[in-house]
């Protein structure tokens, strides 16, 4: 499914343990642009005066990421172009598919109302499903959904959203966040190495244009 849309178009993957099947939410329009923001992860936090000198360099793990960037979507060619029900519905799906990535599944939530009202003591709270930052067959991310802000920017005559921009905060999850055995740990340490050889191979074209002929 992931590679259904990589070739062309940006996506987000939801992918749960259990409850509804995976949901795929792919960018009508690629956004223009994303900032990204990447802070260390350092194993000398805290108060620095108290920080030993051979522990201000060390580092706990891989650094935390975030991913801002706003996605469109735009039903108003298609709610002209189709009968049928699926014609009134608008953007609705597309806002719903990305609203529920922060709903714990309605199964669960009747599962665990049935085991409270059995007189069960403690209730695990509900596991979010693990979403995919899908931009591009290199990069592939476990990531974090969290939260956004919807604008609904047009409507059709019932009041159905027809045009609306999601702005998107998205938290990169590392192998410092998810266990050993789950899919996202590996595809994380994957991105990394592919990371590193691309950083190795950017080196190499730095040093072969800044240095003269026979320094490298």
């Amino acid at each position: 499914m992931i590679g259904a849309v990589v070739a062309a178009r940006g996506a987000l993957v939801a992918v749960r343990r259990t409850g509804p099947p995976p949901g795929l939410i792919a960018f009508q329009y690629n956004p223009d642009e994303m900032t990204r923001r990447v802070q260390a992860r350092s194993a000398a936090a805290g108060n620095a005066s108290t920080v030993a000198r051979d522990e201000t360099l060390r580092l706990a793990g891989a650094p935390v990421e975030t991913i801002s960037l706003a996605v469109e979507f735009e039903a108003a060619d298609a709610v002209a172009t189709t009968s049928g029900p699926g014609a009134a519905l608008g953007v609705y799906p597309q806002l719903s598919a990305l609203e529920t990535m922060l709903y714990p599944a309605s199964s669960t939530v009747l599962a665990n109302a049935a085991l409270a009202a059995a007189g069960t003591i403690e209730l695990l709270p509900a596991a979010a499903p693990l979403v995919l930052f899908v931009w591009g067959a290199g990069r592939v991310l476990p990531v974090r959904l969290d939260g956004f802000s919807i604008t609904e920017q047009a409507y059709d005559a019932a009041l159905t959203p027809v045009r609306a921009r999601a702005e998107l905060e998205l938290r990169v999850l590392s192998y410092n966040d998810l266990p050993a055995d789950d899919p996202g740990h590996h595809l994380f340490l994957a991105h990394q190495v592919a990371k590193e050889a691309l950083a190795v191979a950017g080196t190499a074209a730095s040093a072969a244009a800044a240095l003269p002929r026979g320094l490298w």
